[in-house]
């Protein structure tokens, strides 16, 4: 590096409502055959497609995720059953319904399997910005103080890269005496990782 010019590290964070929520859900069955497991999981998941849309979900939230089928051994090569599944990713952009679309998979009968949730910031752009500045202060604020320590002025910005991280997504699980519902998109922390060099005066 230049001896004219100082490298520091800004940080700034932002926390944000999440406002989306990612349900992972599906169906399962085991039959005898491979074409009645087959067959009886197409016909569950579309059960489970059309639950989802009477819930309120656009077909355009809604995304096949897995869609499988094999066979399952007690010893080998003795097939025991046939073991079929089929996985669906349904965007639920209005939290407050969160809960009726978790119910309505379970309610889609004993196939049915939920496999986890995640919620995520739609927009984070505003949220962004917000860190990016707090990010730039940070750093602005370590380069004076070096070139205060090192006894010369601080010039101009010469380079500046950034590097954007989210922060976990948690899922809190509220007891019913507390909350009617049974899931919360609690905070997500949204941080932006700024590397700024300066010139020395």
């Amino acid at each position: 590096m230049d001896s004219t010019e100082i490298t520091v590290i800004g940080e700034g964070a932002v926390a944000a409502a999440p406002d989306v929520m990612r349900l992972h859900a599906g169906v399962e069955v085991r039959r005898r055959s491979a074409a009645e497991a087959f067959a009886e999981v197409r016909a569950a998941a579309a059960r489970l497609a059309e639950a989802l849309r009477g819930a309120g979900i656009a077909d355009e939230d809604l995304r096949t995720t897995e869609l499988s089928l094999g066979p399952e051994y007690d010893a080998y090569p003795q097939v025991s059953a046939y073991r079929a599944a089929q996985g669906v990713e349904a965007v639920v952009r209005d939290l407050a319904r969160a809960d009726q679309v978790i119910d309505v998979v379970a309610g889609v009968g004993e196939q049915a399997r939920l496999n986890g949730v995640a919620f995520e910031v739609s927009d984070p752009a505003a949220a962004l910005r917000q860190a990016r500045d707090r990010a730039f202060a940070d750093a602005a604020a370590k380069a004076a103080q070096y070139a205060e320590l090192a006894g010369r002025g601080l010039g101009g910005v010469v380079s500046v890269s950034e590097q954007i991280e989210q922060g976990p997504q948690p899922l809190r699980v509220v007891a019913a005496m507390e909350d009617t519902r049974s899931v919360s998109p609690g905070r997500q922390t949204l941080t932006v990782v700024v590397r700024v060099g300066y010139r020395f005066r």
